[in-house]
């Protein structure tokens, strides 16, 4: 992916969160734990899915080491198409620390539409962490793998927007990297349920 592309990427992953630290990309090797929830305090949110069985494992290895398990009502969810239209884009970010700091994943499924099950697709893989200014990206789409992908429809069926729940598993076998190449994660498995909203063109 180019540089230039990439950066819009990340602007619009992070359009719906604030992001203020100090701008330090340097990270520490930390024993592998598990991750579930610790969020930070605040009014009752519906989550990812309103079904209630939205979800995220991941296995991460590398500048940090983390086994994540989020569950529905701790993630939020978006997504939609590519802004290229090559393909799905969903993004999941965990559970809202009381600093403001949130993990964030956004998968480009390259190939995937709307409705449609798939396999066996190139995926592009951003990793942020949201409050800390560092971004780790595969910066392409030949590094990992979405196995299997399968769609359902959600909410109304009539009108201009279209939503629809996105449960796929897959896998990374080289890591993304911060942009100046000095910091690395690999993704060794992860599956996910979240969410894509589509919206009709009015001409």
């Amino acid at each position: 992916m180019p540089r230039c592309a990439l950066i819009v990427a990340f602007a619009l992953a992070l359009s719906s969160a604030a992001c203020s630290a100090d701008d330090d990309a340097a990270s520490r090797p930390v024993a592998t734990r598990p991750v579930t929830s610790s969020p930070a305090a605040g009014p009752a949110r519906i989550g990812c899915l309103a079904s209630g069985d939205g979800f995220l494992r991941a296995r991460v290895r590398g500048a940090l080491d983390l086994d994540l398990e989020w569950r529905n009502d701790e993630m939020e969810c978006t997504g939609g198409e590519r802004p290229d239209g090559s393909g799905l884009r969903v993004s999941i970010a965990g559970p809202a620390q009381s600093d403001g700091r949130r993990l964030r994943f956004v998968f480009g499924i390259v190939g995937a539409h709307e409705g449609a099950p798939a396999s066996g697709r190139p995926t592009n893989l951003t990793v942020i962490f949201e409050g800390e200014r560092r971004l780790f990206a595969t910066q392409g789409d030949d590094k990992c793998t979405v196995d299997t992908l399968t769609q359902q429809r959600t909410g109304p069926l009539g009108g201009p927007r279209r939503s629809w729940r996105v449960e796929a598993r897959g896998f990374c076998i080289q890591p993304a990297t911060t942009l100046n190449g000095d910091g690395r994660l690999l993704v060794t498995s992860f599956d996910f349920a979240g969410r894509i909203d589509l919206q009709d063109e009015r001409g």
